[in-house]
């Protein structure tokens, strides 16, 4: 099994960047591009979800990770809310609400099997390691001024 290496790598965020420029390609149409606040609100939206898998992915640890991941869900379900306004207000065609909503479904497949794996995952990543408590006192002697709020949780800053 490969690793990943870049968050360009993850296959929720390519999904995620197909459905961002989906999203700008239709609110440059007609009466959708006018609407701004709609269009800007669910533009922003798409673009979260995408940035939210990069962002998670760079903090490496997944307790971290999955908040992000939650987060980029979250921001998915925004966005499909904002495209049944657009439906309603007749911006968009039913085919062109199918067609996301198909991505979007995809995206969130991806992103919720992510999830999963990463909290069954015995990795957490390099800012999160278990270690033991001689380690920690021996930390702590060095440095008084370090704390700790679980001692099993060793955090990079």
């Amino acid at each position: 099994m490969s690793t990943l290496q870049r968050f360009e790598d993850i296959e929720s965020w390519r999904k995620a960047r197909q459905l961002a420029n989906a999203v700008y390609a239709l609110t440059r149409q007609g009466e959708f591009s006018r609407d701004y606040a709609l269009r800007d609100q669910i533009i922003r939206s798409a673009i979260s979800v995408m940035a939210n898998i990069a962002e998670g992915f760079e903090r490496e640890g997944n307790r971290e990770f999955i908040n992000f991941l939650t987060t980029a869900k979250a921001s998915l379900a925004e966005t499909k809310s904002h495209l049944y306004l657009a439906l309603d207000q007749k911006y968009i065609s039913t085919d062109d609400f199918s067609r996301l909503d198909e991505l979007m479904g995809d995206t969130g497949r991806l992103i919720g099997g992510f999830i999963r794996y990463l909290q069954q995952s015995s990795v957490s990543g390099r800012k999160f390691r278990v270690i033991d408590k001689i380690q920690i006192s021996k930390m702590e002697t060095r440095n008084p001024r370090l704390e700790t709020r679980n001692p099993k949780l060793e955090t990079r800053n």
